[in-house]
């Protein structure tokens, strides 16, 4: 019974609210090991497998490979919640670069997201690691880390100054103009 009661909870939230932002927000809800978040994982492993070029998750980083993506990402998920920077408005790009630092690889030394587009390698779609630059309504841009895809096939990214604090979250890939991978 507390499993009917469970799943029409859920059919009414996602009829309200979009099929995207309902799986994702509420993934923390599903059972461990249950089969939507083994497909999360998987997919996750996978790495993109299915975008663009078919490129594995790591393409770009030269020899480092699946370590130098993976590090990007684990070290950009340490300040979630913070805000490392200690500037209060416009620090993704400095964040970016923080992470970039305590990385290994040179940033871009701007505090413009913009300067992200003509970082690194270009690729020409999403990768786990890979550096995402967006434009914003208004002026200015955004820059994050891709840590993943959700259900409706858009990039999940880490990035500074999502609700002035580092947030992970999807992102719509119609936002996105540029991926790059960084390279030393």
């Amino acid at each position: 019974m507390a499993r009917y009661a469970h799943a029409r909870y859920h059919a009414r939230y996602a009829g309200r609210h979009s099929g995207r932002h309902f799986a994702y927000r509420h993934y923390r809800h599903i059972a461990r090991g249950s089969r939507w978040e083994r497909g999360v994982a998987q997919t996750q492993a996978q790495g993109f497998a299915d975008a663009d070029d078919g490129v594995s998750p790591s393409a770009g980083f030269g020899d480092m490979g699946a370590s130098a993506s993976s590090n990007v990402v684990a070290e950009a998920r340490r300040y979630l919640g913070g805000n490392p920077t200690g500037i209060g408005s416009l620090w993704c790009a400095r964040f970016m670069n923080l992470v970039l630092q305590h990385t290994g690889y040179k940033g871009t030394g701007s505090d413009a997201a913009a300067s992200f587009a003509n970082y690194g390698q270009r690729v020409s779609g999403p990768r786990v690691g890979a550096i995402a630059v967006m434009g914003r309504r208004g002026g200015g841009g955004h820059v994050g880390i891709i840590t993943g895809i959700d259900a409706s096939g858009n990039p999940i990214m880490i990035s500074g100054n999502n609700g002035n604090r580092v947030k992970e979250a999807p992102i719509s890939r119609g936002r996105i103009y540029a991926y790059v991978v960084p390279t030393n």
